[in-house]
């Protein structure tokens, strides 16, 4: 359906801010809050009149907002982690979050303390610290930066209409992960 699709929104200097539902993208144009710098193929229908559905629109005011965050979800500590035991190196398969220190011990839900692993290792490290099961991490866990590739990359293979205005923030790593793509 088309009401479900999904808008690019940018600031008024171009900037990529967010996503957001048609339906609102559509009411920000409505009310002249917004331009449509890209449509889709199809239309919403009025009564007497045929209005395009907007797939990237930009903002007449400009917004200030606080620099982003990735949040934390386990797809995204997947993510980082690039699908691989981050005590192995074993890719793919069933993988799982493990807690580097233990929340029963005191670790936290946090970027800096969460991994990918696989169960046998999850199972051998148990509720102990890694150096309790003389056990090593190939990286050290960090917080991701929100790159634009970070933020709206899940979109790009969706929305190749909205390639040209994202290209111009996506970092240079970034932008040749996508190219392969």
């Amino acid at each position: 359906m088309a009401i479900e699709r999904r808008a690019l929104v940018l600031n008024q200097n171009y900037e990529p801010l967010n996503v957001c539902a048609v339906r609102r993208a559509f009411v920000l144009v409505y009310h002249g809050k917004a331009e449509i710098l890209q449509a889709s193929d199809e239309c919403i229908h009025g009564v007497d009149t045929d209005y395009p559905l907007p797939s990237v629109i930009r903002l007449h005011q400009p917004v200030r907002r606080p620099w982003p965050r990735v949040r934390l979800t386990r797809k995204e500590v997947f993510a980082r982690d690039e699908q691989r035991c981050q005590y192995c190196g074993t890719a793919g398969g069933e993988l799982t979050l493990d807690h580097v220190i233990p929340r029963h011990r005191g670790g936290p839900h946090a970027w800096e303390n969460l991994v990918t692993a696989c169960r046998p290792c999850n199972h051998r490290k148990g509720g102990r610290t890694p150096s309790e099961a003389r056990m090593r991490l190939l990286h050290q866990p960090t917080r991701p930066a929100a790159t634009t590739a970070t933020l709206f990359g899940q979109y790009l293979e969706r929305y190749r209409e909205w390639h040209p205005f994202l290209f111009g923030w996506l970092d240079r790593g970034s932008r040749a992960a996508v190219a392969a793509s």
